[in-house]
């Protein structure tokens, strides 16, 4: 299969090893891998602070890029969930906005966050991957709550958890139990600056949780998560790292 490979900027211009191992974990699965050089920003910042309005460059530009491919994957689920649900055509003239709108479509039904593409699609159930350290494992809202990559801990339902489900074939790793596993980190994009002190205490709040149970990494399916959460363990002066999950599963 022939995928698209979407690298959201925060991780292009601070991690770019997340997006190496996101392609080395994709083509050990036999993927045919291809990233194509004029992505940019998906337009979320924009459409999160009140301005979707003014993200139609961003969305006809992302269909340009990856119409042709069978699919896209991300290591980020809340750049992928913009794209779900948000991603549409130019509506410049009736006929174009009638293609723009197909091909805005087509590229919602075959957008993958990372762990729900090695779940969902290529069903995994091997890893040759090896970390043997106390890992915590965050769950970020977009993609619990909006991709559904984990139960929420509020329903009456069977648990489940894509990512924790991921780490467990993962060699010699020991994964650390929360107290509130399905909490806030309190990053949320824009949140983090429109609402600075409250996403400080609530990110402290989610690094303790880790702390008090032992664990040498915090790990999530968002890097946007795990930025927030390394500011405060850095001005903590803490030992404790944070791996995206891509870099443990891709782990020797």
């Amino acid at each position: 299969m022939r995928v698209g490979l979407f690298i959201p900027c925060y991780v292009d211009q601070f991690y770019p090893q997340v997006g190496i191992a996101t392609l080395r974990l994709l083509e050990k699965f036999g993927c045919e891998v291809v990233y194509p050089p004029g992505q940019t920003c998906c337009g979320q910042p924009m459409a999160n602070s009140g301005f979707g309005h003014l993200t139609q460059g961003c969305n006809d530009l992302f269909i340009k890029n990856f119409s042709s491919f069978d699919y896209i994957v991300a290591p980020s689920g809340s750049c992928v969930l913009h794209i779900k649900e948000h991603l549409h055509g130019s509506h410049a003239g009736a006929d174009e906005a009638d293609g723009a709108d197909d091909a805005a479509a087509q590229i919602r039904g075959k957008i993958y966050e990372l762990v729900e593409f090695l779940t969902d699609v290529l069903k995994v159930e091997q890893l040759d991957a090896a970390f043997p350290y106390k890992v915590g494992l965050h769950q970020s809202c977009h993609g619990q709550r909006g991709l559904k990559l984990a139960q929420m801990s509020e329903l009456m339902a069977p648990p489940f958890s894509k990512p924790e489900r991921l780490l467990k074939l993962v060699k010699g790793i020991e994964l650390v139990e929360l107290d509130r596993k399905d909490e806030c980190c309190g990053f949320g994009g824009t949140f983090c600056v429109t609402e600075e002190a409250v996403s400080v205490k609530m990110g402290k709040d989610r690094v303790a949780d880790h702390l008090h149970h032992g664990a040498e990494y915090i790990t999530a399916a968002d890097m946007s998560c795990l930025m927030h959460l390394e500011g405060i363990l850095r001005r903590q002066k803490s030992q404790v790292q944070v791996r995206h999950i891509a870099e443990i599963l891709i782990s020797q």
